[in-house]
């Protein structure tokens, strides 16, 4: 019943930031690094955020999600305040850098800091160096979940299959939080969008995937490597997109269109098509972790998978 509920806030305050935003001229304008030809509203992750810090709360009063995990997920507030802040009025790199360090580095400290990295055949334990991971790895899942926030239903996609992946996996009722906190706003953002979810929705989700993986890495070092695994189609482009721009002498802070959901969309694809392929994608990965035992292989297996489908999306349009 609880989730159903939450569904219900998710969905109707989604519709209530739409309307209020059209009122206020709160619009994205389409430039030309956008997906979109249509200005639209934005804003729709308030109804994210508001509907998962209120679930997850609940979940800590009911003493169904740990408090370790609870308190480094609730700081994610700041995180959600401060995009809020910058849909409206741009703020500074700098300040939103330091923002996101911060929140990092308090996450870490609420979940004990991050405990080993393990890579099957050795790990690294010196927590300086295991926490310097952590550290840059929930700033840059902040950075790339917001990178990957441009077509109609991807992002919030990808935060459903998650939360169910993980509930199926590790069972935990926060998941079901994230499911029923998303799809309440996702009604609003499929195709065809009729809101955006904007920074103070797509940011957050960055930093509870990092946390999620964190929390369970230190339960159990094997976990990490699941979900990587899980979060393979978001990461992989980012990374690859990342890479390829510096190698190819591109200013990096400049805005720019060669994402491969991008690029799928530039060669024909509608943003339904290109959101579904990265479902299909999502759900190959999940049958991975879920019948290969070895995470070594399922994630050599995983990383097959991502290249062949990067390739197929450079037979559909060039990366230049």
């Amino acid at each position: 019943m609880l989730y159903i509920f939450l569904l219900i806030i998710s969905f109707f305050l989604t519709y209530l930031i739409k309307n209020y935003a059209i009122k206020k001229s709160l619009i994205d304008i389409p430039n030309k690094r956008s997906s979109h030809s249509t200005p639209t509203p934005h804003g729709g992750g308030i109804a994210i955020a508001v509907t998962w810090f209120i679930g997850i709360s609940y979940l800590f009063f009911a003493d169904q999600i740990e408090s370790s995990l609870y308190f480094a997920l609730m700081f994610g507030v700041v995180i959600s305040v401060v995009s809020y802040f910058d849909d409206l009025h741009k703020l500074s790199v700098k300040l939103r850098f330091f923002t996101q360090i911060i929140v990092a580095v308090i996450g870490l400290f609420f979940l004990g800091g991050f405990g080993e990295l393990s890579f099957g055949f050795f790990s690294i334990e010196n927590q300086i160096i295991t926490n310097l991971f952590a550290l840059f790895l929930i700033v840059w899942y902040i950075n790339l979940y917001n990178f990957l926030d441009g077509i109609d239903g991807y992002a919030g996609s990808e935060a459903i299959f998650l939360g169910f992946a993980g509930y199926i996996l590790f069972s935990g009722n926060a998941f079901l939080v994230l499911i029923a906190s998303v799809i309440g706003f996702l009604f609003w953002n499929w195709n065809k969008a009729k809101i955006f979810m904007g920074d103070v929705g797509s940011t957050l989700l960055g930093y509870n995937v990092a946390i999620f993986t964190i929390f369970y890495a230190n339960q159990k070092p094997d976990y990490f490597w699941i979900w990587i695994i899980l979060f393979g189609v978001y990461w992989f482009d980012a990374t690859l997109t990342l890479i390829r721009r510096k190698f190819s002498g591109e200013k990096l802070s400049q805005a720019h269109k060669k994402h491969a959901y991008q690029r799928l969309n530039q060669s024909g694809w509608s943003h339904y098509k290109v959101t579904n392929y990265a479902i299909g994608l999502n759900l190959v990965l999940f049958l991975i972790v879920y019948f290969i035992g070895n995470l070594l292989l399922a994630f050599l297996l995983s990383l097959i998978v991502l290249f062949l489908s990067m390739k197929f999306v450079d037979s559909k349009k060039r990366f230049s």
